[in-house]
């Protein structure tokens, strides 16, 4: 009994040795990278800017940049004030970016259909082609009437143009310039929420160009309502623009670093899709 008492020991205390408490690495810092400019003068060190005055020398501001050597780059220098374009990669600590590479080339803006506008009408193009159904009220007038009068409506959620250019189309910035001016060339794009009857009939009163009448899910006075309260939420210095996009009718809003919480909260807010939110400041992939 006496021995198998021991061995029983032995084996509790052999089983209790072979415990290991792991622990995972940790998760490195995310790193962000953008190509802008960087510019240190009128009193402060190295920004990063997205947005650069045009006088001499430029001004511009923004993050602080961490790490920053004029030394080590090419650069520009006036009046106190350096700058240059470049592509930076750091590490964001929610107000300043801190390098971990030296600074590089900058690379070609990537654009992105996602944040861009459409201005195409969303209107099947009708039998034979977009063309006037009353050459007489397609003209200047008759389209700023017809774009005030659809401004009335409450349910009014914006107007654009579309340039209906011939095929084949102008080569010459003069003929184009002639052309897209002219109202008879034009698509008069108008979008309301609510029930769509009756509407193409009531602009058609004052408008007789080619015209694309659509729905939208915000109107335009929600849409600055919800621009005005975003600015609000944000605070200034929270955001380097706000929008709203007629055509994609939603509030678009670019901010330095985008975080999947600061998306959640525009969506739990003003539902899904009121509101994009992108990063000027990219992960690195």
């Amino acid at each position: 009994m006496a021995a198998l008492g021991l061995a029983a020991a032995l084996t509790i205390t052999s089983c209790g040795a072979q415990e290991v408490t792991s622990h995972a690495p940790p998760t490195p810092p995310t790193r962000y990278q953008a190509s802008l400019t960087v510019l240190e003068g009128g009193g402060h060190g190295p920004q990063l800017c997205q947005a650069v005055l045009e006088s001499d020398p430029p001004q511009c501001g923004g993050p602080d940049v961490v790490g920053w050597d004029w030394s080590k780059v090419e650069h520009e220098s006036r009046g106190g004030v350096k700058w240059g374009e470049y592509r930076v990669v750091g590490t964001w600590d929610g107000a300043r970016l801190t390098l971990t590479e030296p600074p590089g080339e900058p690379v070609a803006e990537r654009r992105d259909p996602a944040t861009e506008d459409d201005f195409a009408s969303p209107c099947p193009e009708p039998e034979g082609g977009w063309r006037p159904v009353d050459p007489a009220k397609a003209t200047q007038e008759s389209l700023e009437k017809a774009m005030a009068r659809a401004a009335t409506a409450e349910e009014f959620a914006g107007a654009w143009i579309d340039q209906n250019f011939p095929d084949p189309a102008p080569t010459t910035p003069e003929e184009m310039e002639k052309q897209g001016n002219d109202p008879k060339r034009l698509v008069l794009n108008l979008r309301f929420t609510g029930d769509l009857a009756g509407r193409e009939k009531w602009i058609r009163e004052v408008w007789g160009g080619a015209l694309c009448v659509s729905g939208a899910q915000r109107s335009e006075a929600e849409l600055r309502e919800i621009q005005r309260q975003v600015e609000g939420e944000l605070g200034e210095g929270g955001f380097t623009a706000v929008s709203s996009s007629v055509t994609r009718n939603r509030v678009e809003v670019a901010v330095w670093v985008a975080t999947d919480d600061l998306r959640r909260r525009m969506d739990d807010k003003y539902g899904a899709g009121a509101v994009m939110v992108t990063g000027v400041l990219e992960p690195v992939r």
